[in-house]
């Protein structure tokens, strides 16, 4: 057996934390000078010109660390703070052209190489099978899992193209939970045929597609055992040995409720590594409220102290370390191969994101003429945790074309008091609970003229009623040229 510094010297080789603030703390270079993998960043970290800056900070620091986001485009955006400029996967999905499907995730993923980022975790490729799903919603393509599988090759080939590593996500599937894993231990009860026809096609898919990285769900599967996938070996050999996937296995944030408040992070990380991840993705700090240093001193010492113990192989923890060591080679030798990075100026458009946001667009009922001085109203329903409080951009890009334009939040009914003078607008975010359609249908009942913009899935909702597929800030620009030009 190895050393106590050299089992350390492994363990940091499979580590990713996130951290606070936009520079890089002193505790993670000292890590990263000692082998760390890599380092997570979100949309706190973001300095004010953007992440390259940050970026370059890291990569003098450890030049083959992995630099890692979880950018998805649409409604999860990181490196866009005034909202992503291309849709998101349930727009893509509805429009149905793999081929654009592939051309939006290239310019995403140039965009992100240009910002310095090595990986993100996207594609979604998770079947969003139950519609009231707190989490996923309109981050997935949709509910078919064969057409989840189209779109998920196309955006882990445009991502890959475009210069950055994809990560295809939940495995072997978040899409049938009523429960969001960052708050609870979701559990999914169908029968192994329904997980293999629905859930795991998409994920073989994203393999055949040549993805570097697939990060695991945070689900029990009762035909797989009583282990979320992320700790459960059984379903991290499958993975493996039937779908044929020899690329990083990375975990989603371990500080998330379903590991962190049943296992802790620091057994979790051991769990996970016997169980067959490569890469743990530790998480972020400002959403999780501790300290970041402390919490990956504590991983360090649990993963030595699993291996002391014989609950994790040495040679397993090795193998891991290799495989990301292996991505990291590839991350650099694919910039190098790109040369130069180039940023994209802020501001700019894409084509291809403003055409798809356009089209997957639907209408129920024709469209009302709002006028000069509409009601602009938002229903506020719960965030979905993954992408933090979207803006309501819908009512921003109204509001920009219509300087007379009024914003009002409705939160009970009696705040409809004294719109009843002019059009009414009304937001229905994209995760709404029960108590937010128990409020639409009361405002509807009062104004039934009104016309709902609906960002999430799909709804039986009455009325007029525009659907933009999701609550990014290309589908509200798109939303709006439809209703004002």
């Amino acid at each position: 057996m190895q050393s106590e510094s050299e089992l350390a010297a492994l363990a940091r080789g499979v580590l990713a934390p996130g951290f606070v603030g936009t520079s890089v703390p002193g505790w993670l270079a000292d890590e990263l000078d000692r082998g760390l993998a890599g380092a997570w960043l979100f949309g706190h970290n973001r300095p004010a010109e953007g992440f390259a800056a940050l970026t370059g900070e890291l990569r003098a620091i450890a030049p083959t660390a992995l630099v890692c986001s979880d950018e998805e485009g649409g409604s999860v955006t990181r490196f866009e703070p005034d909202g992503s400029s291309w849709p998101g996967a349930h727009a893509l999905g509805l429009v149905d052209d793999p081929v654009r499907t592939e051309a939006v995730a290239a310019e995403l993923g140039a965009a992100l190489r240009g910002e310095g980022i090595d990986l993100t975790a996207a594609p979604d490729v998770d079947v969003n099978s139950d519609p009231d799903n707190p989490v996923i919603g309109v981050r997935a393509f949709g509910d078919d899992a064969e057409l989840v599988a189209r779109h998920g090759a196309a955006f882990v080939r445009g991502l890959q193209a475009g210069g950055v590593a994809a990560c295809a996500k939940h495995y072997p599937g978040h899409g049938a939970t009523r429960q969001d894993s960052h708050v609870a231990l979701p559990r999914v009860d169908a029968p192994e045929a329904v997980v293999r026809e629905r859930d795991l096609v998409p994920f073989a898919a994203a393999v055949a597609a040549g993805t570097d990285a697939i990060m695991t769900a945070h689900v029990i599967f009762d035909a797989y055992g009583r282990e979320p996938a992320t700790l459960n070996p059984r379903l991290i050999g499958l993975l493996r040995d039937e779908l044929g996937f020899d690329g990083v296995v990375c975990t989603d944030a371990l500080d998330m409720a379903a590991i962190r408040d049943g296992w802790g992070m620091g057994r979790g990380a051991a769990l996970a590594l016997a169980a067959g991840v490569d890469l743990i993705c530790i998480g972020n700090p400002v959403g999780g409220g501790y300290d970041p240093a402390a919490a990956l001193a504590e991983i360090v010492d649990a993963i030595i102290g699993a291996v002391r113990s014989g609950a994790l192989r040495e040679t397993r923890l090795a193998e891991a370390a290799g495989r990301v060591a292996r991505l990291a080679e590839r991350a650099a030798a694919r910039r190098a191969a790109f040369g130069e990075p180039v940023r994209r100026a802020p501001g700019t458009r894409s084509e291809v994101g403003t055409q798809i946001a356009h089209e997957a667009l639907r209408r129920t009922g024709p469209l009302p003429k709002l006028g000069a001085r509409p009601w602009l109203a938002e229903l506020r329903g719960p965030d979905n945790i993954a992408a933090g409080r979207t803006r309501p951009w819908a009512l921003v890009e109204l509001a920009a074309r219509l300087p007379g334009a009024r914003r009002v939040v409705i939160e009970t009914i009696a705040d409809l008091a004294g719109l009843d003078d002019e059009p009414l607008v009304v937001l229905l975010g994209a995760q709404p609970d029960g108590a937010t359609a128990e409020l639409l249908d009361a405002v509807l009942d009062r104004r039934p003229d009104a016309l709902v913009i609906n960002t999430g899935v799909p709804r039986d909702l009455r009325g007029k009623v525009l659907e933009t597929a999701g609550p990014g800030r290309v589908e509200a620009i798109a939303a709006a040229e439809a209703l004002v030009g």
